[in-house]
């Protein structure tokens, strides 16, 4: 069975920084493309980014936020830098078809 399960979120006052972590199992990692997710309250999912043997991110996070995965331990990151409270929101990973319940950001003085 497929399981994501994200860990990491808080709350952090802008231009603070948080790293999130997913850790997966039941599938290869290591061969699938791993993605993060956001959405914040009262607004549609947002991507944020994706990480293969490449990275992509979306415009809103580029420069300020860093994925990574280590396949040894099944377990992809997200490193956010230079928060803004527009960041605030559940962050989801995704892969192999699932997606995590989720960690919450939230940033705010």
């Amino acid at each position: 069975e497929v399981q994501l399960v994200e860990s990491g979120g808080g709350v952090v006052q802008p231009g603070g920084s948080l790293r999130l972590s997913c850790t997966a199992s039941g599938f290869s990692f290591c061969g699938t493309t791993m993605n993060w997710a956001r959405q914040a309250p009262g607004k549609a999912l947002e991507w944020v980014g994706s990480i293969s043997s490449w990275t992509r991110y979306s415009d809103s996070v580029k420069g300020r936020f860093t994925i990574s995965r280590d396949n040894a331990k099944n377990t992809l990151y997200l490193q956010m830098n230079n928060l803004e409270p527009e960041d605030t929101a559940m962050y989801y990973c995704s892969g192999a078809g699932k997606r995590g319940q989720g960690t919450r950001v939230t940033v705010s003085a």
